[in-house]
């Protein structure tokens, strides 16, 4: 039957029912509302090594924030955020595998959380956009260190031009830093007289790379390829993969180093673990370096050619000293009795730069010799590091094919 032929009352009737049933049927039975959000535990330490910035958002906003100035020191700064210093201790101690807060510099940015009872919870160093240190809170009161590296890109870019007055001055003016003219003198200072050998007209070439993170330079500027022409000379250096200098025969032209950095071999009493326990803590923490069993007052050789860039004392590390290498290489020699070089002095392969000791926190006298390649630690028992002081047959093609490509982006070819 169509509903249209039924009687006015009884379509009502019909209407009013289905209106019921449809909404008993909708109407809630029981249930709780629903709250407007849903709480998800994050687990911050899944996260991705370059998520610092979520971690900053996560953390809100430090309680004190500092751009280290020239005068600074790590004491007035913790002053400053309110921080005590057996804090800063506990921080030190968690920093001695890495060494950190010692090459902080102007410009440098400290971050300090703070919970409700002003104790630290964490410390956040900003060297540069390639490289962040943390110091996080532990449930027992100690710290832990997490170091983060943006590898970033690398942008080449080459300077040219003539002779007119000074090596010096002429780099400068071109746009030359002193430091990176202080690497080219150093890398040709046995091939070349840059005081007394150029004159009027000579030329110079120099292929640079400079880092860059998310489009930001990092300060951070390496020299791929040098070449002077003098006279009738061309006198050159090229990075090879092992981030050494060769000529363009594959001739080195710094003396390769040694695997030791003493006078003859010692026990090692603590190899290289990343995974070690420590042996006063007890905590696990990595071991970055290689321990040898020497007395005190052992002769500490440098295993090459350098600059010093570090000459210090810790409260944990003890005395200790940091040889840049040039290139990628950097090698750290901890608690020593007594330093016998200066910031920014050159060493040689085999020069006598400190007498061992047991200074710092240890359990005996020993020296902690650490070596690192781009900054990473690696073991320097084992690590590939250059030995011979020309490149091996099966390396010499595939540097020739890298000097070929230099000299193209440097106009010579």
């Amino acid at each position: 039957m169509s509903l249209n032929r039924l009687p006015q009352v009884h379509k009502t009737v019909l209407l009013t029912s289905g209106l019921l049933v449809g909404a008993a049927l909708l109407w809630p039975i029981g249930q709780k509302p629903l709250p407007k959000t849903v709480p998800v535990p994050i687990n911050v330490e899944a996260l991705p090594s370059d998520s610092s910035s979520l971690l900053a958002a996560i953390a809100g906003k430090p309680d004190a924030e500092f751009i280290v100035a020239k005068g600074d020191t790590l004491s007035s700064l913790f002053e400053r955020a309110g921080v005590d210093q057996q804090t800063m201790y506990r921080v030190l101690e968690a920093d001695l595998n890495i060494l950190a807060l010692d090459t902080l510099q102007p410009g440098n940015r400290l971050q300090f959380y703070l919970d409700e009872q002003n104790a630290l919870t964490r410390l956040e160093l900003y060297f540069n956009p390639a490289r962040q240190v943390e110091f996080i809170l532990e449930s027992d009161g100690s710290y832990r260190h997490r170091e983060i590296i943006h590898d970033g890109y690398w942008r080449n870019r080459e300077i040219s031009g003539d002779i007119q007055g000074s090596f010096y001055l002429s780099a400068q003016r071109k746009g030359l830093t002193a430091a990176e003219i202080q690497r080219v003198e150093e890398l040709l200072k046995d091939k070349l007289n840059f005081t007394k050998d150029l004159r009027a007209g000579d030329t110079f070439n120099v292929l640079l790379s400079d880092q860059f993170v998310d489009a930001e330079a990092t300060g951070d500027t390496r020299v791929l390829a040098v070449q002077i022409g003098s006279g009738n000379r061309q006198i050159n250096a090229f990075m090879a993969d092992d981030g050494q200098f060769y000529d363009e025969q594959g001739h080195s032209l710094a003396r390769a180093f040694q695997r030791y950095p003493l006078e003859k071999k010692f026990r090692i009493s603590s190899s290289f673990d990343p995974r070690r326990k420590h042996p006063v803590t007890g905590k696990t923490a990595p071991h970055n370096g290689t321990d040898f069993a020497v007395p005190s007052g052992t002769r500490v050789l440098a295993p090459g050619d350098g600059v010093v860039k570090l000459v210090t004392d810790h409260r944990f590390a003890g005395k200790y000293i940091v040889i840049d290498h040039g290139g990628k290489y950097s090698t750290r020699y901890l608690h020593l009795s007594k330093p016998l070089v200066r910031q920014g002095q050159k060493v040689s392969r085999g020069q006598l730069i400190a007498l061992s000791g047991n200074t710092g926190r240890t359990t005996g006298p020993h020296l902690h010799y650490e070596f690192m390649i781009n900054g990473r630690p690696v073991n320097a028992m084992t690590a590939k590091i250059p030995m011979a002081q020309s490149l091996a047959k099966d390396e010499l093609d595939t540097f020739l094919a890298k000097v070929y490509s230099y000299k193209m982006q440097m106009g010579l070819v």
